[in-house]
């Protein structure tokens, strides 16, 4: 275990969202590593280079399941404006002996950023490849026939790290988003070296090609910078939003 010790991190969820919601597992899958468990990352995110929030992303063991989660909480500046709190679980069945994350039980994404809120729920069946879709606050609820496999995009993203990835090779990836299953495209652009406040990191650079719902609607182009390793931990993200760009960086995390 590693462990990576520094002033709190800030970054708003609505960016980490833009991480977790486009993964999924290809049927071409070659993973390098297994999934290991409990992990934590603290990002420090600026937006036109102003601290503006705080979150963490991490997965822990939930008696016989595995559960990921990613919370965040604008800073008190931004939260006069336009406060944000948003909370995102994903819980997933997994057998020891799986080399992969498992399979998806259940997905609850809690959503508060200004006046727009969002709670919606969806419930795996993976015997009968199907999902019930609820939302709470619209009163909303169904029922879709899934492909198999499949995965909740914030668990999909924690799947992506698992596979073996080369410059210009895309991985094609399925998830479950929006009501939607989407297939969608993360390139792999280039390898290269960043500096951060705990340290220097060998990088791969990723981009995934954005077509479900998320936070800015796949208008911005999103690269994710993942350590060129077995782990494949994300120690940096940038994003266009409409005003500036946000870019968070890992501040602190235990793996």
């Amino acid at each position: 275990m590693r462990n990576f010790k520094h002033k709190p991190g800030w970054i708003a969820l609505s960016f980490l969202i833009l991480i977790c919601l486009r993964y999924s597992l290809p049927s071409q899958a070659s993973y390098v590593a297994p999934f290991k468990v409990p992990e934590k990352f603290v990002y420090d995110l600026t937006w036109t280079g102003i601290k503006a929030g705080s979150a963490s992303l991490e997965s822990v063991k939930d008696g016989d399941k595995v559960k990921i989660i990613s919370t965040a909480r604008s800073a008190d500046w931004i939260s006069v404006f336009y406060a944000v709190e948003d909370r995102i679980e994903s819980t997933l069945f997994r057998k020891p002996e799986e080399s992969g994350i498992g399979h998806p039980h259940s997905y609850r994404i809690k959503i508060r950023e200004g006046r727009h809120r969002r709670d919606k729920e969806v419930v795996f069946d993976r015997t009968a490849n199907r999902a019930t879709y609820v939302d709470h606050l619209k009163k909303e609820r169904k029922e879709y026939t899934l492909p198999d496999p499949i995965f909740d995009p914030i668990s999909s993203f924690f799947h992506i790290r698992l596979l073996r990835l080369v410059v210009g090779e895309p991985v094609y990836v399925t998830i479950f988003d929006s009501k939607k299953v989407w297939n969608v495209e993360v390139q792999v652009l280039r390898k290269e070296k960043v500096s951060l406040p705990i340290g220097t990191f060998n990088t791969i650079v990723i981009k995934p090609v954005l077509k479900s719902e998320g936070i800015f609607f796949g208008k911005g182009e999103i690269l994710i910078w993942l350590t060129d390793d077995i782990k494949h931990i994300p120690v940096k993200l940038q994003t266009k939003v409409a005003v500036g760009s946000i870019t968070a960086t890992l501040v602190q995390g235990t793996y």
